[in-house]
């Protein structure tokens, strides 16, 4: 089976001849600079290779099997809050301000912290406008990866969720006040945040939709231990609007829908199914209420599992010779009948050893079966 074979066979809820494999498919399944540099290091290969949009070295993808090729990204749309203050420090076209604290991008000022309803409806919105030279770039890509017919094309999603959105411009505290009090607020809030996302939406997939095989979307609707939200105010607030993106985006692209959340999302799982999400991502094991027989037995027959390595306990903890048990039990799990992507429960961070990698890819590949 070639990549695309592959993928549509888990796709079906059949077993494909191995589990298809996600290591830097997509900006949330891949590596950290340092721990991309110390696989390399471990496999021999050089540096200054050719990546794919994920920073990724292509050897690197053809060495882990990756089934897939990420094109497209996050769209940054005109308007008057972008600025680049100092190499340390930025505000982005939602007028968010992130600044580098102890080596990471952090958000510092959030331009709707205790607005008013009259505040939001005089605030300045981006314009949703996709830059059309950037769109011929990505469609032109999609179509040379689609013509190979040899991976899957995930067209990766152009605008950030509606949630997160709040979070970031109004600061968390105070937006899940206002979900929770004023509900004037997050609706009006959340009608502008979809218009933007449909206008971005229609631009984006009327160059891309043609060629992808999948597209994405991220929105964190979990914690630790359970749901940010409760479920009747995730179907009350926030379905209405979500299921819209997904309802037009597979008008434009007519492919399956994948959606990154973090967090234990159990409790929320029927909802996000209903709205159309196709492929659940990225499967927090460490979660509450995610272990993989659970989510298996009960949502295996309606949804596609992709992702479920554990890096932020497993991978960098154990030693090379205990991955294989663990890789081997996902497959047996999440992998029966398939409906399985392998990938990392996030990107990878700096302190996984690369030998563990190694032995994680090692054993899938090692795992072939006659296919279903």
């Amino acid at each position: 089976m070639n990549s695309r074979e592959r993928f549509e066979c888990a796709m079906r809820h059949q077993n494909p001849d191995r589990v298809p494999i996600d290591i830097g498919g997509t900006s949330l399944t891949g590596m950290r600079p340092r721990c991309k540099v110390r696989l390399s290091q471990l496999l021999g290969f050089s540096e200054n290779t050719a990546e794919d949009n994920t920073g990724i070295d292509e050897k690197i993808l053809r060495w882990a099997g990756t089934d897939f090729r990420p094109v497209g990204a996050i769209v940054d749309l005109p308007s008057r809050h972008t600025r680049i203050l100092s190499p340390r420090a930025a505000i982005d076209c939602w007028g968010v301000r992130r600044e580098i604290v102890d080596g990471e991008w952090q958000i510092t000022q959030s331009p709707l912290k205790g607005a008013s309803l009259d505040d939001l409806k005089s605030f300045r919105w981006p314009e949703a406008r996709v830059d059309e030279k950037q769109l011929e770039k990505w469609g032109n890509q999609a179509q040379k990866l689609r013509e190979q017919n040899q991976y899957v094309v995930v067209a990766e999603h152009p605008v950030y969720g509606i949630l997160e959105l709040g979070c970031w411009m109004c600061g968390y505290g105070d937006f899940f006040l206002k979900l929770a009090a004023d509900t004037d607020f997050v609706r009006f809030f959340f009608d502008k945040l979809l218009e933007i996302q449909l206008a971005v939406i229609e631009q984006y997939y009327s160059v891309l939709g043609s060629y992808a095989d999948l597209t994405t979307s991220g929105d964190d609707f979990g914690s630790q231990n359970g749901p940010l939200i409760s479920p009747a105010m995730f179907g009350e607030l926030i379905v209405p609007y979500f299921s819209a993106r997904i309802k037009r985006t597979k008008e434009l692209a007519q492919c399956p829908y994948w959606h990154h959340t973090c967090g234990s999302v159990v409790k929320l799982l029927d909802q996000i199914i209903d709205c159309g999400v196709d492929i659940l991502n990225p499967i927090q094991t460490s979660a509450a209420d995610m272990e993989p027989k659970l989510l298996k037995d009960r949502f295996g027959d309606r949804i596609v599992f992709w992702g479920a390595v554990d890096v932020q306990q497993f991978l960098p903890r154990a030693a090379p010779e205990e991955v294989p048990e663990q890789i081997q039990d996902l497959i047996d799990v999440l992998g029966e009948k398939g409906g399985y992507v392998m990938a990392p429960a996030h990107e990878m961070q700096d302190d996984i050893p690369p030998e563990n990698i190694a032995a994680w890819v090692d054993t899938v590949h090692n795992h072939t079966r006659q296919p279903s």
